[in-house]
């Protein structure tokens, strides 16, 4: 896949944490969206990033992490590459962890003046992702990375110490949305049969 005139360069950037029985087999596999966008063979010819100071896709076997600081170059097709690595890494995670996914526009040069320079920025998007291997996980990682959104927000202008209750407001925003969830598995089960009995026949 040639990508070398394509408008945007695109950075995937995060960190998740890979469950112990997965060997290199099935993360290569759960990484194919991106290197196989990448127009490689493989995840050993596809881990490169664009600029060779980022490490790129990289497996820390010993804590069994895996690291991606990696851009490619591509379209706004690269972003149905994201649903099917989300679902990949979901089956391989052991915990939550965000994902971010930055494009940035290519079409202007540095030289361009500070109106040109505003189209660009305008252009270029910010894509926030989270993983997990399970729905719990991945609201627990999405609570976090909000309130630490929110708390350097706010931290301009209160103490910390004055932020409790914030807090507490996002842990009973999520703990509502926890509980829809687990409502919503409870009803989407079987229900239970009366001991298994055949519905009575009717008599003619």
């Amino acid at each position: 896949m040639n990508h070398e005139n394509a408008p945007f360069e695109i950075h995937v950037h995060g960190d998740v944490k890979i469950r112990p029985e997965v060997g290199l087999e099935a993360l290569q596999e759960a990484l194919r969206p991106l290197w196989q966008y990448a127009g490689a063979a493989t995840l050993a010819d596809g881990a490169e990033s664009l600029y060779e100071e980022e490490p790129g896709l990289r497996f820390d076997a010993i804590n069994r992490l895996l690291q991606m600081c990696w851009t490619v170059r591509g379209d706004e097709d690269f972003r149905a590459q994201l649903d099917d690595l989300c679902m990949n890494l979901n089956e391989i995670s052991a915990e939550g962890a965000p994902i971010e996914v930055t494009f940035y526009d290519t079409t202007f040069d540095d030289d361009d003046d500070d109106d040109d320079l505003e189209e660009r920025e305008a252009r270029d998007d910010f894509v926030l992702l989270f993983v997990g291997p399970t729905p719990g996980a991945i609201m627990r990682v999405q609570r976090d990375v909000l309130v630490e959104d929110v708390m350097a927000v706010m931290a301009r202008h209160f103490e910390e110490a004055e932020l409790g209750g914030v807090v507490a407001a996002i842990d009973q925003l999520f703990e509502g949305r926890r509980a829809a969830l687990a409502h919503s598995l409870d009803m989407s089960r079987p229900q239970r049969g009366t001991g298994g009995r055949h519905a009575p026949r009717r008599s003619h």
